[in-house]
């Protein structure tokens, strides 16, 4: 995969030479980083990195709000709040269409770790996209990537998006109390939400993106799941402090690949199990393989997202995408190197 980019030599060579050598600390210490619903374990990397120190061992003092969606998150970066974004990786894609490109500088999420069931109490079955055909679908919020994954399954059996409903439930126990209440007939969620479902006999899983296996049955083959991402400003402006980031995303990935789920659980606080840590830790036990050993780029996996992509939405169909510019390996590269 070929992923020089202009941003990708900029950083090369601002790290190039013994002066920068010695000159390694981050232009931009103080960040705002903005995250859709941090308690959840799609977002894991970050609290692990946040909780061990690891940002403060970089030189970075990091600010994280919780903005409650992954397409918040993304307005942040856009609007000028935040510097940096942890969401999913088919916002790159999705805002290159729109010419508000952002870059992933870092795939913390092998797989995207979404999970599709069907609300128990209901007597519904489906078993493939085109039985969402009617359905009220919780998802995070409309725009989101747990309303992509539902969308580009509703999509493939030949319907258009709208032939679904789509309800916001948010990330945490809203999207349990929404399922509790029967105010949607299936869900797209992710962990502990979907642990916690499981556990209250609330759901019945249809499609599952904590694993390889799964994702390759929704999606096709591998697909990236979450990420770092900067606007390509950013990195040309700041590239030690995308380093420092990138390095601390690095080093929480390596200790989250030989901790135990009960030994990440200690390092969580207590509100992250909502109420139920033995199920917590059984959502931590479940989710482990989706995330990255270190954070590199998974090879296919920017390919089958913008396939994926193109299916269901019409600005991404309708645009030349370079995929090399919605992601930069340079910084990880180093980072595992070092």
């Amino acid at each position: 995969m070929k992923t020089v980019s202009v941003f990708a030599i900029a950083a090369t060579l601002a790290f190039a030479g013994p002066a920068a050598a010695q000159d390694s600390k981050p232009e931009m210490p103080k960040l705002r980083l903005a995250v859709g619903g941090k308690s959840a374990v799609f977002y894991l990397p970050l609290s692990v990195t946040e909780r061990l120190g690891y940002f403060k061992d970089a030189g970075l003092d990091v600010e994280i709000a919780d903005v409650q969606s992954g397409a918040r998150a993304l307005q942040s970066i856009v609007g000028g709040s935040a510097e940096l974004g942890v969401g999913t990786f088919d916002h790159t894609i999705q805002m290159q269409a729109k010419n508000q490109p952002v870059v992933a500088v870092v795939q913390y999420g092998r797989y995207p770790g979404f999970v599709l069931s069907t609300i128990a109490a209901k007597p519904i079955t489906v078993k493939t996209g085109a039985d969402l055909k009617g359905l009220k679908v919780g998802v995070t919020s409309p725009g989101s990537s747990t309303h992509f994954m539902a969308a580009y399954m509703l999509v493939r059996a030949g319907f258009k998006t709208d032939d679904a409903s789509w309800i916001g439930t948010g990330v945490t126990s809203t999207a349990v109390a929404a399922a509790k209440r029967g105010e949607i007939d299936a869900i797209v969620s992710s962990d502990p939400m979907v642990s916690l479902m499981q556990a209250d006999n609330l759901i019945k899983i249809v499609a599952d993106t904590r694993t390889l296996e799964g994702t390759k049955a929704v999606y096709g083959g591998p697909y990236p799941g979450g990420v770092v991402y900067v606007t390509p400003a950013f990195i040309e402006k700041n590239p030690r402090t995308v380093q420092a980031v990138v390095t601390a995303f690095s080093r929480a990935l390596k200790w989250l690949a030989s901790a135990s789920a009960e030994d990440i659980a200690k390092l969580m606080p207590e509100e992250y199990a909502l109420g139920n840590r033995p199920v917590y830790i059984r959502a931590l036990n479940a989710s482990k393989p989706m995330y990255s050993p270190d954070g590199h780029f998974e090879p296919g996996a920017v390919e089958t997202a913008h396939a994926v992509l193109k299916v269901f939405d019409p600005s991404v169909a309708g645009a030349t995408i370079d995929l090399s510019k919605t992601y930069n390996s340079t910084f990880i590269a180093r980072a595992l190197k070092n």
